[in-house]
């Protein structure tokens, strides 16, 4: 993964950004147009940046897990 730097914040190009997710980049733009990641133009280009630490925040949560359900004995009652 290459990294951009402007004004000392690290950045990464959309595929990258694609690829540290492993998700499609279609998916990426989900995320950005259902507000879970944000978007960074770069100069007057069409290009979209990504906040790396951000990416990697995002990465980092369990998307796959289902929610823990205590068993039903230890919440019903008689």
């Amino acid at each position: 993964m290459a990294t951009i730097v402007v004004d000392g914040e690290e950045y990464l190009t959309g595929d990258d950004a694609a690829r540290a997710l492993g998700v499609k980049p279609a998916t990426l733009y989900a995320y950005v147009s259902r507000g879970i990641l944000k978007s960074y133009r770069q100069g007057t280009k069409r290009r979209r940046l990504y906040r790396r630490a951000e990416v990697e925040a995002l990465r980092r949560l369990d998307r796959g897990a289902p929610p823990e359900i205590p068993p039903a004995d230890s919440w019903i009652r008689d």
